[in-house]
């Protein structure tokens, strides 16, 4: 039994609200294997700041096209998107259970950095 995987699937849907008025959301399920998604979850976990902007956002709802002008271009969908401004930062998902490690450890940073 997977059960970081049992974990992400049942927090679909929570949304939390921390007193400064940031707050996250956490959307998972399982889906067919495919080449995009081969570990066969679709999520998104998001932090957003109190106007609801997000802020920080890990997921794999879309494809980015990593790397430079003149180099292999890989298609990937899991990554993630580090402030309001990034299309995407490839991820390297290892694990449901390390996903939802990854993103609490980058909330708790960035809200640890705010003031």
């Amino acid at each position: 039994m997977d059960y970081g995987l049992d974990n992400l699937l049942n927090l679909d849907g929570l949304e939390y609200t921390y007193e400064s008025g940031h707050w996250y959301k956490i959307e998972a399920r399982q889906v067919e294997l495919t080449s995009e998604r081969p570990h066969g979850i679709r999520y998104s976990l998001t932090l957003h700041d109190k106007y609801n902007k997000r802020i920080f956002g890990m997921d794999n709802a879309h494809s980015i096209k990593p790397g430079k002008k003149f180099t292999v271009r890989l298609i990937t969908y899991d990554h993630l998107h580090k402030n309001k401004v990034d299309k995407g930062t490839p991820y390297e998902f290892e694990s449901a259970e390390k996903l939802l490690q990854d993103f609490f450890d980058h909330i708790n940073k960035i809200l640890g950095n705010i003031k």
